[in-house]
């Protein structure tokens, strides 16, 4: 270990706590909490973990439960860290750690247009690709160009998007491979028009979502056809709790934490909400979020 950190750029902390990093402000402890310096320097990192070491890559925390026990592995951070952005044209060159927020007003500021909708996204471009991130009839992967992929011996590939099977919020990666960066090609636009509309969205979803709250985004994918905040409210579910955890009152789809919220009692709250819905309506809501991690 020491050899290593003599290698490293980055930062490492150990035991570090997962509630800090998370948008529900929820989770135990990573055994081991990597910030990069550089993708190089992630290579390196990479190449060195044990054979078997679980990862678990981390941006702004959204879309995300960690349990109460922690998660015994190796923590990614990238937010803020792998941030680099560039326009050439009509292309835009970005790593994973870039806020969704930024890519949109940067390309809107170019006179670019396509990427408005991941102003609306409460996480980074790493997330976007691994779950095909969307919004507001817009969606990440018809954007990408290439992307550029490590695996856990520290060799940096480049791929097409042929290389993956995207459906809606799901992408089939090459196993033991993680996003480092891509490449998004869009159209010439105008602007101003873009960031009046990025000013809307943002209107919008300050006006129908808990921004202000604890909370990890939509709780559930949409069934086909439907939409799970549309079930959750008909069923009266709104503001139904479970500890410190509830269902908003501004959106059925979110989850909120009051500030005395365990994992488990999201995780209990999400799982009573599939129940009821399917015993109503026979739809089993699956959830957007990932879960991981140990019990308390």
């Amino acid at each position: 270990m020491t050899a290593l950190l003599e290698m490293l750029q980055g930062e490492l902390l150990i035991n570090e706590p997962l509630a800090k990093h998370t948008s529900w402000r929820v989770g135990g402890i990573s055994q081991q909490f990597y910030r990069p310096a550089s993708a190089q320097d992630l290579a390196v990192f990479l190449s060195q973990l044990p054979e078997g070491e679980p990862v678990l890559w981390l941006g702004l925390g959204s879309n995300l439960l960690v349990r109460d026990g922690g998660f015994a592995g190796t923590v990614i951070a990238t937010a803020g860290v792998l941030n680099a952005l560039e326009i050439k044209g009509n292309t835009l060159h970005a790593e994973v750690g870039v806020y969704c927020a930024k890519l949109a007003k940067q390309a809107a500021r170019a006179g670019l247009k396509g990427a408005s909708f991941l102003a609306g996204i409460p996480g980074t471009l790493g997330g976007a690709l691994a779950m095909n991130a969307g919004a507001h009839d817009g969606e990440t992967w018809p954007l990408v160009s290439s992307v550029t992929t490590v695996d856990r011996q520290g060799i940096l590939r480049q791929r097409t998007p042929e290389d993956f099977t995207v459906s809606y919020r799901h992408v089939d990666i090459p196993e033991g491979e993680w996003f480092v960066a891509a490449e998004l090609t869009l159209a010439e636009g105008d602007a101003e028009t873009e960031l009046a509309e990025i000013k809307a969205l943002l209107k919008r979803r300050n006006s129908t979502q808990p921004t202000s709250q604890p909370c990890a985004g939509s709780v559930f994918r949409n069934p086909e056809n439907d939409f799970s905040g549309r079930l959750i409210e008909e069923m009266g579910l709104k503001g139904l709790t479970i500890g410190g955890a509830s269902v908003s009152e501004k959106h059925a789809n979110f989850i909120v934490n009051d500030g005395t919220a365990t994992a488990a009692d999201i995780e209990a709250l999400i799982f009573l909400l599939q129940q009821k819905i399917e015993q109503q309506y026979g739809v089993r809501l699956q959830p957007e979020v990932h879960i991981v991690g140990e019990a308390a």
